[in-house]
């Protein structure tokens, strides 16, 4: 069989699994921890949330990752992969009702990386510059045949302990054969610009309500300030201080749109001493004040259930 009809084959199979385990729109977990289906049959409003390292399969339809001002198209023929926590505003692109959007997010621990990297034979370099922290890798049928069998134990629960930690190896060893894949490695290892990245990613992530200084931050993960400042935009495409605002007004749209917390308490709850100060940050980023911004979010969700 050549390759063509292996893909075709196994992105039918995937399609037709996650129908079944995600039989309504929205996002579905599963019986394997790791891994969340997704199902749309409609266009959907730009969606934020913090990717943690993940990589994302298209089975139908199509999507964009937008970090910064990058956009990242991902679809049947490509899949997406986070190698740490990064601010993301996802949007489907292609669904319709008759060829429903399909996907899957399969989370992953980097330590895993670094295991399977020690068993491929390959020289143990790391690159010496800190890579972007999100990228899109040609899809392959071997990658899909694996990630078949993942889905398929969902129909058998019993076998999941035992037998998904070997797949998500495998799937991660395809991930790590790609084109892309030795952009992967450096965040898994210990020291390198890399890993002290995504130390101080999570630790962004944790404290985002707190001031953050740059020189102690830098130092907490052994770096310089000026080496600093140059593998964060690097890897995440905004400074530190960027990305922290980045997450803080996430997280405060997040607050007013799902638990109807006010402005000036949304304001407060993500690290502002100022709600007029958030205020402006808000709209530059959104395009309008908050209570408006918010407002215009709630009228098109209602719009769109009706």
């Amino acid at each position: 069989m050549d390759e063509s009809m292996r893909m075709g084959q196994a992105l039918q199979q995937l399609a037709i699994l996650i129908e079944r385990f995600a039989p309504s729109d929205g996002t579905h977990p599963t019986s394997v921890p790791s891994l969340m289906l997704m199902r749309a049959t409609q266009l959907s409003e730009p969606l934020e949330s913090v990717y943690k390292p993940s990589i994302c399969v298209v089975a139908q339809g199509a999507k964009t990752a937008t970090l910064a001002d990058e956009i990242y198209r991902y679809d049947p023929s490509t899949y997406l992969v986070t190698s740490v926590e990064l601010p993301i505003v996802g949007r489907i692109v292609e669904a319709t009702p008759d060829i429903p959007y399909l996907s899957l997010k399969l989370s992953f621990d980097t330590d895993v990386i670094l295991d399977i990297v020690k068993e491929m034979n390959r020289p143990d370099t790391v690159q010496a510059e800190a890579a972007r922290g999100i990228t899109v890798n040609r899809t392959t049928p071997a990658l899909l045949e694996a990630i078949v069998r993942l889905m398929r134990l969902l129909n058998t629960p019993d076998d999941i302990p035992v037998l998904a930690p070997l797949i998500i190896r495998e799937i991660l060893y395809r991930v790590l054969q790609s084109d892309q894949g030795s952009l992967i490695h450096p965040f898994a290892v210990n020291g390198s610009h890399a890993h002290n990245i995504a130390q101080a990613i999570q630790l962004i992530n944790r404290q985002y309500d707190r001031p953050l200084v740059i020189e102690q931050l830098a130092k907490s993960v052994n770096m310089s300030t000026s080496a600093f400042h140059k593998h964060f935009k690097r890897v995440t495409a905004m400074s530190p201080l960027q990305y922290q605002k980045t997450v803080r007004l996430q997280e405060a749209r997040r607050l007013m749109l799902t638990e109807t917390v006010q402005v000036s308490d949304a304001a407060f709850r993500v690290g502002y001493e100022s709600p007029s100060q958030f205020s402006r940050e808000y709209a530059r980023m959104y395009g309008r004040p908050p209570r408006l911004d918010v407002q215009e979010i709630r009228g098109s969700m209602a719009g769109s259930s009706s």
